[in-house]
């Protein structure tokens, strides 16, 4: 079943037009219609509709030079400079592994790709943008000042897709998956988690057991997940800045997950948004979106792998965040530390 385009392609134009202030993303949500088809409005004009296809895509990237990657979901925006390279291919999972860009992406989500030139008072904006079948934003790809115009021009007229209709059908969107826990497994989960070795396992072990990841955390208790006070959150920035600790942020939703390896360094709260805002990693987080926060240890074979995750009202999960891996451990002592220092819900709610 798809949805129809409830305005013209040029009622979206006049539209946009009319609110040149307002973000893409948001003016599509006021007019009832995705950010997907907003930009597919402009196919022709500063849009070219591109294949979907991630091994055409990816090989192509590493030519454009430094670029911004972004990714999103409704609660949290991540955005890294850096140059795509290492691409790794794979039928359900993808990867681009680098110092500064990594990244994880399912390619199925990869629904419609577009090439937007969009001129602006200060120049013409590049970007690449793919969105999913509702077209929802999957992830963006923003030219810099020193990105390679030529290999742009290559990749856009070598990828043009043959269809480049203004009208984008799109699927209705699927919400997050609420917490599914399973109270009577509780034993089972809580002695096979203790058996695990490497963290990509848990996710296996919660689909068997017929739970997922928020629901699993809520039935094992301590000390394997702790819930924290939500508001915790920026405390736990401030501390990983204050004694420059390596962490590792993920932020991502169904089609991509983007990581960020390394320090944090500028913290700024603005209105609702919480905000890194470092030369080359920036991250915006809405604070008031976060219902639940869970400081999480995973056995593996390098160690315990300690996280703190926060999630939505939904269950859907906005971000995570480890410390960083060096060398062949996991265990980061004064990250561990830090996350066990963190007010847990009961004490917030007994004080």
């Amino acid at each position: 079943m798809t949805e129809q385009v409830l305005l013209a392609p040029d009622q979206i134009r006049a539209a946009y037009a009319d609110n040149t202030g307002k973000r893409d993303r948001d003016l599509a949500e006021s007019l009832g219609i995705t950010e997907g088809q907003l930009v597919a409005a402009f196919t022709g004009i500063d849009a070219t509709k591109l294949s979907n296809s991630l091994d055409d895509l990816f090989p192509m990237l590493n030519g454009l030079g430094e670029v911004m990657a972004l990714t999103r979901n409704p609660s949290c925006v991540i955005e890294k400079v850096g140059q795509y390279d290492n691409y790794h291919s794979g039928a359900h999972a993808s990867m681009v592994l680098t110092e500064e860009i990594d990244l994880r992406m399912f390619p199925g989500h990869w629904v419609h790709t577009f090439a937007v030139e969009r001129k602006t008072e200060n120049g013409t904006k590049r970007s690449l943008q793919i969105f999913d079948a509702a077209g929802d934003a999957v992830h963006k790809i923003f030219l810099r000042e020193g990105s390679d115009l030529t290999h742009w021009t290559k990749l856009v007229r070598t990828l043009a897709d043959k269809d480049q209709s203004q009208v984008l059908n799109v699927e209705p969107r699927k919400p997050a998956e609420a917490a599914k826990a399973n109270p009577d497994k509780a034993d089972a989960l809580r002695t096979e988690w203790a058996k695990m070795t490497d963290t990509h396992q848990f996710l296996r072990l919660t689909s068997k057991l017929k739970m997922n990841r928020l629901g699993a955390y809520r039935v094992a208790g301590e000390p394997l997940a702790r819930a924290l006070e939500p508001s915790v959150i920026s405390q736990m920035f401030e501390q990983v800045r204050d004694q420059a600790l390596d962490v590792m942020v993920f932020v991502g939703n169904r089609g991509c997950i983007e990581i960020h390896g390394g320090p944090v360094q500028m913290l700024k709260q603005m209105g609702p948004w919480f905000n890194v805002l470092d030369p080359r990693f920036n991250l915006h987080l809405r604070s008031d979106h976060i219902a639940e926060v869970w400081a999480v240890t995973k056995p593996t074979q390098r160690g315990p792998a300690v996280s703190v995750e926060a999630f939505d009202a939904g269950g859907g999960l906005i971000f995570q965040i480890f410390g960083r891996r060096s060398g062949e451990t996991d265990h980061r002592p004064a990250w561990d530390k830090l996350v066990a220092g963190l007010q847990s819900l009961k004490a917030a709610e007994v004080a």
